[in-house]
């Protein structure tokens, strides 16, 4: 496919002149179809995500014994009903929300305190166990808790892990790796918070940085991985690991929907809101529930107005063949974690008959729900993680079929936040715009 002009794109896309001027906008993904149907379109399945849930159940012992603050080794957040932010969002907007809101908090997560410390710490325990096997060092009792013993931090100690990231996935890559004693090294762009490259150089983690953005990190991270044969590098553009990590989740929120008596079907449909960087975690997560709840979730990601990169991929049908910059977005906002100038085409492709959508959303809305939130629930996420916060708007007032049942359901995911600096959230708490 040739590479069109910006004004050729708007031509046959109008919906893209008003991405263009920055505006908040909603776009229904026309190729979406039944869950049966898009699985013929991949060669990913249920059965990877089982393997991922059992290598995941296999190391608990060793996350429990390396990191008491999780749940018997489980890596898992609540699902949280937020009836009074429910109510806020109906008074901002002067809308109704039938239905329940609720909040998946991946902010609590344990560990690294963000969604990815599901794709990223399971990457890095795969990769250590692969290690250990060729080596011969799992005992015959195949107790996983022996992964925090020197023997094993000796052998991973001949190794190295790398990773570009805006943040988060650096926190999750890096404080996992180093606890199991591997050499990482982190390589971060130009918006990066300070606060997140101070704590991975606390845990003994190689911070590089770069005055560019998140695609020079992963750029520069490739190419010196691929020169060292003993460096492992995570690919958040292309790897099927994390992107199984995430995907565990869908199970998981089944069994807790399930837990709080809530139905999905047709007569109760769950619309999710995701927030989108690159497309790993987001993507992972809902395929992941599109297999374990069906045809009646309806997932759809959420982007800064100035880093709309999923969105420009899926519906350009190019991928990471555009970037934003191509349609004069200079992707420059305060949601570090969604700061990409070009999208996964790994993710892209794989979402094209499960998503239904993306929308946008201004940087100031994010600090107005940030304050909105934790003002009445007592909830704190980091700006990025409200990007989802807006979804149950966009779809009611784009008039979404199903988006207004009294029965639905709108899931909220809220990435991250429990790990920022007290400070630094009070300055986002305060953030005037200006």
């Amino acid at each position: 496919m040739n590479k069109k002009t910006q004004s050729e794109w708007l031509e046959k896309l109008p919906l893209l002149q008003s991405v263009v001027e920055q505006k908040e906008v909603l776009w229904c993904n026309p190729s979406v179809e039944w869950v049966a149907a898009g699985l013929l379109k991949t060669h990913l399945s249920k059965v990877d995500i089982v393997d991922a849930s059992d290598r995941l159940e296999r190391f608990a012992p060793y996350l429990a014994k390396a990191f008491p603050d999780t749940d018997k080794g489980v890596i898992e957040s609540p699902l949280t009903p937020i009836p009074k932010m429910k109510r806020e969002l109906e008074t901002a907007y002067a809308i109704q929300i039938p239905g329940k809101l609720l909040l998946k908090q991946d902010n609590a997560l344990p560990i690294s305190g963000s969604i990815k410390a599901r794709g990223g710490i399971y990457e890095v325990l795969k990769h250590a166990e692969t290690l250990a096997i060729n080596s011969q060092l799992l005992d015959s009792t195949k107790d996983y808790s022996q992964f925090d013993t020197p023997v094993f931090r000796e052998l991973f100690a001949k190794h190295k892990i790398a990773v570009g990231s805006t943040g988060n996935l650096g926190l999750s890559i890096g404080i996992m790796s180093a606890k199991l004693g591997f050499h990482v090294t982190v390589h971060m762009s130009a918006d990066a918070k300070q606060w997140k490259k101070d704590l991975l150089r606390s845990k003994g983690v190689h911070v590089v940085e770069y005055i560019d953005d998140y695609s020079k990190a992963v750029e520069e991270g490739r190419r010196q991985a691929e020169a060292d044969p003993s460096c492992h590098f995570v690919d958040d553009e292309n790897s099927i690991d994390l992107f199984m990590g995430y995907a565990v989740a869908g199970e998981r929120v089944a069994a807790q929907l399930k837990e709080q008596n809530i139905i999905v079907d047709e007569a109760h449909p769950l619309f999710v809101y995701l927030p989108c960087g690159v497309g790993g975690g987001p993507g992972g997560v809902a395929f992941g529930l599109k297999l374990a709840l069906g045809d009646h979730v309806h997932c759809l990601f959420a982007e800064p107005t100035h880093s709309p990169c999923m969105m420009i991929g899926m519906m350009t049908g190019m991928h990471d063949q555009v970037s934003v910059a191509d349609f004069g977005l200079d992707n420059k906002t305060a949601a570090d974690g969604l700061a990409v100038g070009t999208a996964s085409a790994f993710v892209g492709k794989t979402m094209e008959p499960f998503l239904t959508g993306c929308y946008t959303v201004e940087d100031q809305t994010l600090f107005t729900l940030l304050k909105k939130l934790a003002d009445s629930e007592d909830i704190w996420l980091e700006p990025s993680a409200l990007a989802g916060m807006i979804g149950p708007v966009q779809v009611i007032q784009s008039k979404l079929p199903s988006a207004d049942f009294k029965n639905t359901t709108h899931l909220v995911w809220g990435t991250g936040g429990n790990m920022v600096p007290a400070d630094e959230m009070k300055r986002y708490y305060n953030h005037t715009g200006k």
